[in-house]
């Protein structure tokens, strides 16, 4: 029972979500991970060292987006972009508000390397090259070739900074859904190092992190030293919570929540600002939608005021949620639970109410 509710579970949860006809077929033929910076209406460029790109510019305050596992996704020739009516949410571009506030929007993707079977497969790519299944990737014709001797974790350091490399701005923020929260947590610890080596400025440190709907698997990893990702991803968090990262969490379904499925890694999600959405307006076999709602409701919250908590003067967390506030949640001892506007997808009508962690 227990194996097949994980199945059942994690085959509608790799389901999501991405545009088809967004991008060539050649992105899918051949191998092709990095940082893509968009423009309004999904119109994107890939971000290239030393060249200008048409979305991007030095000074602006950023964010950066990082899928999860993508099973099937090569051969379906999709990729996740900023418009998600296929994954549940609004048929708008998520884009938009963030662009016109005068932020780059990016994505860095890996989908090749997450497109496995096994959502434990993908998950190694992102710690180690030397996993169950090495750093194979898999094109549209849907064979899988070996791939590079690195890990993703370090293959998508390595683009973001020869990519961010100039940057002069003051703002980066970082979005992780799923197993790319844990990809958002092993980038921002290695840009920390490497700013502390002195090899990178700490300009390009992420000012916020937030994980949406976040994925850990359960049991002890050889390739972290027979530790759990959620444990090693809390000692990550913890340190980097020192050099004045804000995180924030956002959970919208039982994929991790549920023993059977992942490691719900509640101690984790006590050291962040936390926030349990329910998306209510989808039905209770929708899981894979439900998974989806963190990433496009807190893209959208960015287009709204900050919700409020129910009773109070006191603003809840969302995308336009200030630094300051969201570090004070972050730092205090409650979490947040939706009570009102679970019925509507639009985040403009949320409150919350405050709840011990």
């Amino acid at each position: 029972m227990r194996r097949l509710f994980l199945l059942l579970v994690l085959s509608f949860s790799s389901l999501t979500h991405a545009a088809v006809g967004v991008f060539p077929d050649s992105i899918f033929q051949n191998l092709d991970h990095g940082l893509y910076w968009f423009g309004y209406g999904d119109t994107w460029e890939k971000a290239i060292p030393g060249h200008a790109n048409a979305y991007f510019s030095n000074s602006k305050p950023t964010v950066i987006y990082i899928h999860g596992w993508q099973n099937g996704k090569t051969r379906a020739k999709n990729r996740e972009t900023f418009n998600r009516k296929d994954a549940g949410g609004p048929d708008l571009d998520l884009a938009y508000a963030w662009l016109a506030a005068g932020y780059n929007v990016g994505i860095l993707y890996w989908n090749q390397f997450a497109d496995e079977a096994e959502v434990k497969d993908a998950e190694a790519k992102i710690w180690t090259a030397s996993g169950p299944r090495a750093m194979r990737w898999r094109n549209s014709s849907g064979a899988y070739s070996s791939g590079p001797n690195k890990s993703v974790g370090d293959l998508l350091f390595e683009h973001y900074k020869a990519n961010m490399a100039g940057y002069s701005g003051s703002n980066i923020r970082i979005l992780g859904h799923s197993l790319g929260n844990e990809l958002a947590i092993v980038l921002t610890k290695k840009i920390s190092d490497a700013v502390t080596a002195g090899t990178l400025s700490s300009r390009l440190l992420p000012k916020r992190v937030a994980l949406l709907d976040p994925f850990y698997s359960n049991w002890p990893k050889s390739y972290l030293g027979n530790k759990w990702v959620g444990e090693v991803c809390r000692s990550y968090v913890s340190e980097l919570k020192t050099k004045g990262v804000i995180f924030e969490a956002y959970r919208s379904s039982a994929v991790a929540s549920n023993p059977f499925v992942g490691d719900e890694n509640k101690g984790l999600m006590k050291m962040t600002a936390f926030t349990e959405l329910k998306p209510w307006y989808f039905n209770a076999v929708q899981i894979s939608e439900k998974h989806s709602a963190a990433v496009w409701h807190y893209l959208w919250s960015f287009s709204f005021n900050p919700p409020s908590i129910s009773g109070t003067s006191n603003q809840a967390a969302s995308a336009r949620t200030s630094d300051s506030r969201t570090a004070a949640l972050m730092n205090g001892t409650k979490k947040l639970v939706h009570n009102r506007g679970i019925y509507s997808k639009e985040p403009s009508d949320d409150t919350f109410v405050e709840a011990s962690r």
